[in-house]
């Protein structure tokens, strides 16, 4: 090797070494499943969203922190077109699904509910059986084969199966807030969706059952990408990879590795929201 590219070489490994130390360099590549670019919201007159672009990678958990009325929820519903369902809704802006728009007009939302599935802040089980909770999604979608196995697969990937097995054709309303909720947890992967979105999914729930969930989501990330709205920064802190800062207004204010936004965020704003200054 000549001189000159030994020099090359160190001045690389130097420029590697300074990006690593300064986070702009990622250790594990985690390719974006969403991307939105320059997103507003509106509810009539009212702006909701604005100007939110930011990447949401794979197997990993986004958290959504900040006050309420930040515009968290609005920003979640926008990616499976939940929104679609309010009237006064307008959006303006791309999101992105491994590389499609998901508002072209040819993309059936329907569909894509099917790629990116929701659990709501209220446990919403049918009234059905478990059994039928469960493979309520996967008839509808016509992958009835081997319906049995799937069902069971959905509650023990949900970290329920061992809790309901001897009694799947009892009604899902009479299981305890957390397991409802880990029901709804196994009737949305059953279909095996891409993303799964969370708004607030153990803020109704005691603490025994809010650590299940907890468990649960990190588990959940080793199979499926994790987008969760939450209030709970100390839970944000403990179970998410990325976090982004919405604050009022309705602007993303700061999205980075959650570590770093809890131990040396960029922006003041940020710093007086996490220790309580303000929100």
């Amino acid at each position: 090797m000549s001189l000159e590219d030994t020099q090359n070489s160190e001045m690389e490994s130097t420029i590697d070494t300074a990006a690593v130390a300064t986070g702009s360099v990622d250790m594990e590549d985690h390719e974006p499943v969403i991307e939105t670019e320059a997103v507003d919201v509106w509810y009539n007159d009212t702006q909701a969203l604005d100007d939110i672009t930011m990447n949401i990678p794979e197997q990993q958990v986004t958290a959504l922190i900040g006050p309420s009325g930040c515009g968290k929820s609005t920003f979640l519903r926008c990616i499976n077109r939940m929104n679609d369902l309010i009237e006064s809704a307008r959006i303006e802006g791309e999101i992105r699904l491994r590389g499609k728009n998901v508002y072209d007009n040819e993309v059936d939302p329907v569909a894509l509910r099917r790629s990116v599935g929701m659990v709501f802040q209220e446990p919403n089980p049918f009234p059905k059986s478990i059994y039928d909770n469960v493979a309520y999604g996967l008839r509808v979608q016509g992958k009835d084969d081997n319906l049995d196995e799937q069902v069971e697969d959905a509650l023990r990937r949900a970290a329920l199966w061992d809790e309901v097995k001897d009694q799947l054709d009892s009604s899902g309303l009479d299981l305890s807030g957390g397991q409802q909720q880990r029901l709804c947890i196994a009737r949305a992967i059953a279909p095996d969706p891409e993303v799964i979105l969370m708004d607030e999914p153990a803020s109704a729930l005691d603490p025994v059952a809010t650590s299940q969930i907890e468990d649960l989501i990190e588990d959940l990330a080793s199979e499926f990408t994790v987008a969760i709205v939450t209030h709970n920064m100390q839970q944000a802190a403990r179970i998410s990879d990325k976090t982004a800062v919405f604050l009022t207004g309705g602007k993303l204010v700061e999205f980075d590795d959650t570590e770093k936004i809890f131990e040396n965020p960029e922006h003041q704003r940020v710093e007086d929201y996490i220790t309580g200054k303000f929100g």
